[in-house]
């Protein structure tokens, strides 16, 4: 789950966000270099042309340090420059001025250096094209350059404007001027005269006051200096700009669209991540991301809700009588069907082959059984004439509580341990084919454990040989004579004490630990009749067990020989028992194993014969010695007249087909004295007596 999210996150982001983060990144940089462009262009200008005024301004200060140049001196040079000018003292103060002191002293001066020298400027009261730039430097405001009406030396009368103008011939719209026509002749004879020479038109004049100390007697020259933009450094600006714009918005249009791109393509990628091939709806991965999203939301702490896992019984069956075409387009009728039935806040997922997962509310147990099976009911009918079958476990959520019974979040639900246990209770339903319904609850958890502790503790145990032989003894049931046995495996184990097969045996099958059993028990048999032989008893043939999954070995029967070979044990006296639905495996292999043995020495034997599989080819291709009657002849309503005649019938059989016959789970004298009167060879059962440890059955033999 963890590496699922992880891919989930890795897909969700790829793409957007870089481009996004790239977007504002070249969007900011892009704006700091225009505005750095415009302020370094402009305070440029400005400052060329304000370094003649400023270096005379510089030496006259300089000439006032020197007391042998008077006043009227310095007066007379500072009026020979044509501004206006204001002399002050230490404390700001006017000592002398000519003309009015129209300048702004209630900031900090906008022009920190020219060459190498510090010097402050203040913006003209009348004035407003100038301003201070973010580092300090003196600019044009282009907003108020643009909005303002310009005034050109030498037509004073004519007022000018800036307007924007539809253009019919594209799409851009032009900036143009508009003016009183009634000047039009004059205008352009003023422009003839001035673009001459190169184009050097005054465009605009623009007053500045300048500040420079005299150091030496504590006060302060500022002088109005006025200088003017020409129109071909305008056109330069506004080149420079325009072009850095274009470049600026190309760059930006391409970001934009790459982004847009990649923010399309990373949603086809997510959405393909998250799409079920088969039903073209949601996919597990999808649902262990959204399940754990929706459950651990505040809004549904309150909210009981149901893990569910529905398969559908014998789906391979179909696509093998259909197709597997036929399976997946019906796979899709049923994941559209089972979306139509969910609820707000309920989600659905084809989760494997033919298996769906759902979270659905759950606030009463009862009733989300009930709509199980309607929602079963419309789904066995989906394709008639066909009826399928579903199979449903449910594991239910209640809400999640603190120590002191307050609801809180579910913040550590997990998606796939929940499911996990849906998939427990559905397994309880594996030996039924009919549609059904089954919960998960606490008994399953120790069933599971048991499972899991019985696989941690199997290698031990048997090293150990914690598990032990019983037998359970045969007898003839016309002399009493005991005339064989069976060996049955026990587990007594130091931490869980007795254990008995059943709680073990079905494990060791599914685990395929039980080959490793039966060479145990061989091995066990073999060695306890050479021990009684040693001792002088009279040994009857122990019949063992050997499971389905032991004849997948070719040399089986060679496997058997060895075993018991080692141990000493007469072959004779060692009798193969094989389960009635080994035979319906590999029938050619069962065959050849079972003359081998025989050839060998062994008796071979079929257990439980009528349990469910039988087949008189079985017995008719089968070299077999015994033939075991299943304990359920004997017992339930299979048991009476009708199951007599079975039962006569078959050890007739067994008898023309030279086998001997033996009868287990016989209980009761009736059930004896019957066999006895058919001619059954054995008796096995608690009429006799039950399986017993080897010291119990060794009194038995003497």
């Amino acid at each position: 789950m963890d590496k699922s999210k992880k891919v989930y996150k890795k897909i969700n982001k790829t793409g957007i966000v870089g481009t996004i983060i790239t977007f504002l990144i070249f969007g900011a940089f892009s704006a700091f270099l225009l505005i750095t462009l415009y302020l370094f262009f402009t305070t440029y200008a400005i400052e060329s042309k304000i370094q003649g005024d400023y270096w005379q301004l510089a030496d006259i200060a300089d000439d006032m340090a020197d007391d042998s140049i008077t006043d009227t001196q310095m007066k007379e040079r500072l009026d020979r420059m044509g501004g206006s000018y204001v002399i002050l003292d230490g404390n700001r103060n006017i000592i002398q001025k000519k003309g009015e002191a129209s300048f702004r002293t209630d900031d900090k001066g906008i022009i920190n250096r020219i060459g190498t020298r510090n010097i402050k400027g203040y913006i003209d009261k009348s004035d407003s094209l100038v301003q201070r730039s973010f580092y300090g430097g003196i600019s044009l405001s282009w907003k108020k350059l643009l909005t303002s009406n310009l005034e050109i030396p030498g037509l004073s009368d004519l007022e000018i404007n800036l307007e924007t103008k539809e253009n019919d011939d594209d799409d851009e719209d032009e900036v143009g001027f508009t003016y009183n026509t009634e000047f039009q002749e004059k205008y352009n004879e003023l422009m003839d005269e001035r673009y001459k020479n190169d184009h050097d038109v005054g465009f605009l004049e623009v007053p500045l006051w300048l500040e420079y100390p005299v150091e030496q007697k504590d006060e302060f020259i500022v002088y109005r200096t006025v200088f003017d933009i020409k129109l071909r450094d305008a056109d330069l600006a506004i080149e420079i700009f325009l072009l850095t714009a274009v470049f600026v918005s190309v760059v930006l249009h391409v970001l934009l669209i790459m982004g847009i791109v990649n923010f399309v393509r990373q949603r086809r990628i997510l959405n393909m991540f998250l799409t079920d091939t088969v039903t073209g709806g949601h996919n597990w991965m999808w649902f262990l991301i959204k399940g754990e999203h929706l459950l651990k939301k505040r809004s549904v702490s309150k909210i009981p809700y149901a893990m569910v896992s529905m398969s559908m019984v014998n789906y391979r069956s179909y696509t093998l009588c259909h197709s597997v075409r036929d399976g997946e387009r019906l796979l899709k009728k049923l994941n559209y069907s089972l979306s139509r039935e969910l609820r707000p806040r309920e989600l659905m997922a084809h989760a494997a082959t033919g298996e769906f997962s759902l979270i659905l509310r759950a606030e009463n147990d009862d009733d989300l059984k009930q709509r199980l099976n309607t929602i079963i009911g419309k789904l066995s009918t989906i394709e008639s004439p066909h009826v399928f079958h579903f199979h449903a476990g449910v594991n239910v959520m209640k809400p999640a509580m603190d120590e002191n019974g307050r609801i809180h979040r579910r913040k550590n639900v997990n998606i796939e341990d929940e499911y996990n246990k849906a998939c427990a209770a559905k397994n309880r339903l594996l030996d039924n084919d009919d549609s059904a319904v089954s919960f998960f609850d606490t008994n399953l958890v120790e069933e599971e454990k048991w499972v899991d502790t019985v696989n941690e503790k199997q290698l031990e145990a048997l090293k150990n040989e914690e598990y032990k032989v019983y037998y359970q003894p045969k007898y003839d049931p016309r002399t009493n004579e005991l005339k064989g046995a069976e060996a049955l495996i026990r587990w007594e184990s130091p931490e869980f004490g007795f254990v008995t097969p059943n709680r073990i045996i079905p494990i060791f099958e599914k685990n395929g630990f039980i080959v490793n059993i039966d060479n145990y028990m061989i091995t066990h048999v073999a060695r306890d009749q050479k021990m009684w032989l040693d001792k002088g008893l009279k040994c009857v043939p122990v019949s063992v067990n050997v499971s389905r999954a032991h004849f997948v070995d070719a040399d089986l029967a060679e496997q058997i020989r060895d075993m018991v070979d080692r141990e000493g044990a007469p072959h004779n006296l060692i009798e193969i028992e094989l389960t009635e639905s080994a035979f319906f495996d590999d029938k050619k292999a069962m065959i050849t194993t079972i003359k081998k043995l025989k050839n060998y020495g062994f008796q071979v034997s079929m257990d439980d014969f009528g349990a469910g599989y039988s087949s008189l080819n079985s017995l008719k291709d089968m070299p077999l010695d015994v033939l075991k009657l299943d304990a359920d002849f004997f017992r339930g309503e299979n048991a009476g007249e009708r199951g007599d005649i079975v039962v006569k019938e078959a050890i007739k059989l067994a008898k023309s087909l030279n086998m001997r016959t033996v009868a287990e789970g016989v209980e009761e004298k009736e059930q004896v004295d019957f066999l006895a009167e058919q001619g059954c060879d054995m008796i096995q059962g608690y009429y006799y007596a039950k399986p017993m440890p080897k010291t119990d059955y060794e009194t038995r033999m003497h």
